[in-house]
C-alpha cells in the first residue's frame, strides 16, 4: 500500500489546556520532589507532602476494612454458612477482562477453602449481559444453592427475585450503578448503592471480589493464605476495565503489577510468550493494549471462559494452546474491529453528517465488537457514537460517549423504549426491539442537541507543562524518567504525564504500521535532536510541517538491547512560526 494512502479520517485537532503552574507555597510544601514532580503532583490536586507520600509509594490515603462495605457481614455469613454445609456454590461473572478476572479469583478462593464452585460465564451472543431465567435454572438443575455474581447483577431484579423463587440464594458483587428498584438478593456488595458507607467508590468488579475473599479470610483465617495472593488477577482486571486508577484502586494495581511481574501463574507466562512481553517489566499500559484486549477477545469472537481456563490453569500445555487461541482471536477482533468502523462511518456520515450522535447498526456488526469500533468513532469524531448488532427483533448495541454527555443519564430518559440496559457515564450497553429503534434514536438525538446546545464540542488535552527541549540537557534526562515512574501505575484518573514544546524543526518524517498509520520523526530543537513516534499520525505525512508543535510523553526504546530517548506525540500542530 502506498505509504501516503490512508482511509481513516485524520483526527479532530484538539485544543491544548496547559496546567496552571503551581503556588509557590505548594512548590514549598513539596521541597522534597524535583521541580517537574512537584507540577506533576500538584497537577493531580496533591498539595501536602503527606498525601503526596502516600501517592508516590502507592498506599491507600483512607481506610479499606472490607467490612465497612454495606452487606458484607451478611455475604462472608452466608458464605461460610454455604461451605459448613457443603451446598453447591457457583459464580455468575462477566464475559469481559473485568468479569472473567473475578471469576477466576472467587473460584480460585473457593477453592482454597473449601468449596468445589461452578464458574459461570454467560455467552454474549446467545445470553447477553448480566444473569437470565434460563441460566439461573440450569444452574438449579445442577444442585446450586448459592449464586455469587461478580461485575454483574444489580440491576438484575426480575432474574434476582426468580431465583428466589425457585430456592436459591444470591449475592451480588456488581460495581455498576444500582437502578431505583431493590434487589430481593441476600447480599448486596456495591460501594455505589443507597446507604454504603466504603470510602472508595470506584472499586472494579475484581476489586470488590477480592474485598468478599478478604473480608471472609479476615474473619475465618485460613493457614497460609492471604487474598493478597490474587492482586495480580485484581490489577488486570481493574486496568483492562479502565477504573480510576486513583486511591484504593491506585494500591491494588502497584502491588498487583509486583506481583504479575514474579507471577507463577502459567496461563500469564504463556500470554506473555505468546504477544513476546517481558513480564518482569510489565506495566499497566501493558495490562490495557496487551494483556486485557487478548483477555477480552475470547468474549467477543466466541466464549470468554477461554480466558477464565487460561488464567485458572495450572497445566502448560493448555495454557499454551489457550494463549495462542485468544492471540488469533485478538487479530481477528482487529481486523472486525476496523471493518465495522469504516463501515459505520459511511453509515452515519452519509445519513446525516451534523448528527450530534453516531448511530450505525447492521446485521453483519459483530455484538462482540461494536464497543470497540465505537471508542474508535468518539476518538475521531468527538461525538457519541452508539454501534449495534440487529438480528430478527432486537438491536444490541453499545455506547461511548464524552465528557460532556453522561450516556447512562441518556439511556435512563428512554429506560419505557429499552428491553435492558446499564453502563457507566463515558460507556453503556442496551438492547432494543426493531420497532422502537428508530424512536430511540431520535429520542437520544434530541437529549444531546440539548445537551450541546452552546457547548463547543472540541477535545482537549491537558497538558502537564511546557518544555523547552533545545534547553533540556541529556543529564537531567534520567531524573525526568525517574520522576515518571513515580507515577505508574497510570491510567484512568492518573495519566501519563503530557508535556508540550513548540517550534520544532522536522529533520525528517516517514510513515510506518503496514498501513502507513504511524509517523516516525526525527526532530530538532536548537541544536539537540530527539527521535519521535506519532501513532495514527500518518495522515500528517502528505503535508509535512517544517516545523511543528507537538504534545508528548518521555518514553524509552528498546531495540535489539540498545535503549533511546523517544517522544512519543499524542497531537501534533504547524508551528505557527513555521
Amino acid at each position: 500500500m502506498d505509504p501516503e494512502v490512508t482511509h481513516k479520517p485524520a483526527p479532530l485537532p484538539k485544543r491544548w489546556q496547559i496546567a496552571m503552574p503551581i503556588p509557590t507555597h505548594v512548590d514549598r510544601e513539596l521541597a522534597e520532589f524535583s521541580p517537574i514532580m512537584r507540577q506533576l503532583l500538584y497537577n493531580r490536586g496533591i498539595e501536602t507532602a503527606l498525601v503526596a507520600r502516600a501517592f508516590v509509594e502507592a498506599s491507600s490515603p483512607y481506610p479499606t476494612d472490607p467490612f465497612y462495605l454495606k452487606d458484607m457481614e451478611k455475604a462472608v455469613e452466608l458464605l461460610r454458612q454455604a461451605i459448613a454445609d457443603g451446598v453447591q456454590v457457583a459464580i455468575y461473572g462477566d464475559y469481559d477482562a473485568d468479569g472473567v478476572t473475578a471469576t477466576a479469583l472467587l473460584y480460585e478462593f473457593l477453592n482454597v477453602v473449601g468449596s468445589r464452585p461452578i464458574p459461570y460465564i454467560p455467552n454474549r451472543f446467545d445470553e447477553g449481559y448480566g444473569l437470565n431465567m434460563e441460566a439461573i435454572d440450569s444452574l438449579f438443575a445442577q444442585g446450586v444453592s448459592l449464586v455469587i455474581t461478580v461485575d454483574c447483577g444489580v440491576r438484575s431484579v426480575k432474574e434476582i427475585a426468580h431465583s428466589r423463587e425457585v430456592g436459591m440464594r444470591m449475592i451480588v458483587t456488581d460495581h455498576h450503578l444500582p437502578g431505583d428498584e431493590p434487589l430481593a438478593a441476600d447480599a448486596v456488595i456495591n460501594p455505589k448503592q443507597a446507604g454504603d458507607l466504603y470510602p472508595e467508590k470506584n472499586l472494579a468488579g475484581v476489586g470488590l471480589a477480592y474485598k468478599l475473599a478478604q473480608a471472609y479470610l479476615q474473619r475465618y483465617p485460613c493457614e497460609q493464605v492471604d487474598a493478597d495472593r490474587w492482586l495480580d488477577l485484581v490489577a488486570i482486571g481493574t486496568v483492562a476495565d479502565l477504573a480510576l486508577l486513583s486511591g484504593e484502586n491506585r494500591m491494588l494495581v502497584s502491588r498487583g503489577l509486583k506481583q504479575i511481574r514474579s507471577s507463577s501463574r502459567q496461563g500469564l507466562f504463556s500470554m506473555a510468550q505468546v504477544c513476546d512481553l517481558n513480564l518482569q517489566k510489565t506495566s499497566a499500559g501493558n495490562i490495557g493494549f496487551i494483556l486485557g484486549p487478548r483477555l477480552n477477545a475470547a468474549g467477543r469472537i466466541d466464549s470468554a471462559m477461554a480466558a477464565f481456563e487460561l488464567l485458572t490453569t495450572q497445566d502448560f500445555m493448555q495454557a499454551g494452546q489457550l494463549a495462542q487461541k485468544l492471540e488469533v482471536q485478538n487479530e481477528h477482533r482487529q481486523a472486525m474491529t476496523q471493518e465495522i468502523q469504516s463501515q459505520a462511518v459511511e453509515m452515519a456520515l452519509g445519513r446525516d453528517p451534523a448528527a450530534p450522535i453516531i448511530f450505525a447498526a447492521r446485521p453483519e456488526f459483530n455484538e462482540g465488537v461494536v464497543g470497540l469500533a465505537a471508542s474508535r468513532i468518539v476518538e475521531t469524531f468527538y461525538r457519541p457514537a452508539i454501534i449495534g448488532h440487529v438480528d430478527a427483533h432486537h438491536t444490541v448495541a453499545s455506547c461511548r460517549s464524552i465528557a460532556e454527555f453522561n450516556i447512562t443519564h441518556a439511556l435512563d430518559q428512554c429506560a419505557d423504549l429499552l428491553l435492558r440496559y446499564g453502563g457507566h457515564s463515558a460507556a453503556a450497553g442496551f438492547s432494543v426491539s426493531n420497532d422502537k429503534w428508530e424512536l430511540l434514536q431520535e429520542r437520544l438525538l434530541r437529549i444531546a442537541r440539548e445537551a450541546f446546545e452552546g457547548v463547543e464540542l472540541i477535545p482537549e488535552l491537558q497538558i502537564d507543562r511546557e518544555i523547552l527541549l533545545d534547553k533540556l540537557d541529556a543529564k537531567y534526562v534520567p531524573g525526568i524518567l525517574e520522576d515518571l515512574a513515580l507515577l505508574e501505575p497510570t491510567g484512568r484518573g492518573n495519566p501519563d504525564a503530557l508535556f508540550c514544546s513548540r517550534n520544532l524543526k522536522v529533520r525528517s518524517a516517514r510513515t510506518v504500521g503496514a498501513d502507513g498509520a504511524h509517523l516516525k520523526m526525527m526532530l530538532r530543537a536548537g541544536n539537540r535532536e530527539y527521535e519521535a513516534i506519532a501513532f495514527r499520525q500518518g495522515h500528517w505525512f502528505k503535508d509535512m510541517p517544517g516545523m511543528v508543535d507537538i504534545a508528548y510523553t518521555f518514553e524509552v526504546n528498546e531495540y535489539m538491547g540498545n535503549r533511546k530517548l523517544q517522544l512519543r506525540v499524542r497531537d501534533l500542530k504547524p508551528s505557527p512560526e513555521g
